[in-house]
């Protein structure tokens, strides 16, 4: 029996748009989760995990609150799409978890793209409609 994936919510809730993937694990309404703001922390958090399912805002040029599946064994990973507000994000412990041999067998990474990552605003109507797609992607699965 496999167990369900960790779903990993990613952001800075203080920063607008940047709570998605926060907001998302906060709304999910089963399975596992744990919000992360650093993600340099982030392969100590799927250690021993089979799957995980990580979301985070990113920054790639699509529409505000357009919503991106990406496998995160892939080489080709966008990595300027996934800023971080301290220079390890998301895109660097993919890279790092894969050098060093400590990703898990499963990994999706949803990001939601972001409009507003300024300190103190709220988040954006669309992004809002982008978490409430992730969290139907998950939960469909």
């Amino acid at each position: 029996m496999t167990s369900s994936p960790l779903i990993i919510g990613v952001g800075n809730e203080d920063r607008g748009d940047d709570a998605a993937g926060i907001e998302v694990v906060r709304r999910l309404r089963s399975g596992r989760v744990v919000e992360v703001s650093d993600c340099s922390g982030l392969l100590d958090t799927w250690e021993g995990e089979e799957s995980v399912v990580v979301v985070d805002a990113m920054r790639s040029g699509q529409s505000p609150g357009s919503v991106m599946k990406f496998d995160g064994h892939a080489q080709a990973f966008p990595t300027k799409a996934f800023p971080s507000s301290h220079s390890f994000g998301v895109a660097e412990a993919l890279e790092l978890g894969r050098i060093l041999g400590r990703l898990p067998s499963h990994v999706t990474v949803y990001g939601i793209e972001a409009v507003n990552l300024r300190p103190g605003e709220q988040m954006s109507n669309e992004v809002a409609q982008g978490v409430s797609e992730v969290i139907d992607l998950i939960e469909a699965n």
